[in-house]
């Protein structure tokens, strides 16, 4: 499903920890994610995160979706 950037919700890396990038701004390769518990679950199950970060090594582990 696609939606519009402002529907959405970026994820960044801080070293190797997965964040959520509030201001959209953070340097470097970004992940899109609905703001939706589900297609978190669903991204962390399947580790397509690290892969969209081209980074193996990405902890998305202790990332929350702002409103979950």
């Amino acid at each position: 499903m696609k939606s519009s950037r402002s529907d959405l919700v970026r994820l960044a890396l801080d070293g190797h920890r997965v964040v959520v990038d509030g201001s959209k701004s953070l340097p470097g390769r970004g992940a899109w994610l609905h703001p939706d518990p589900d297609c978190l679950a669903l991204a962390l199950r399947r580790s397509s995160i690290g892969r969209a970060l081209r980074c193996a090594g990405a902890d998305a582990s202790g990332v929350t979706l702002p409103g979950a």
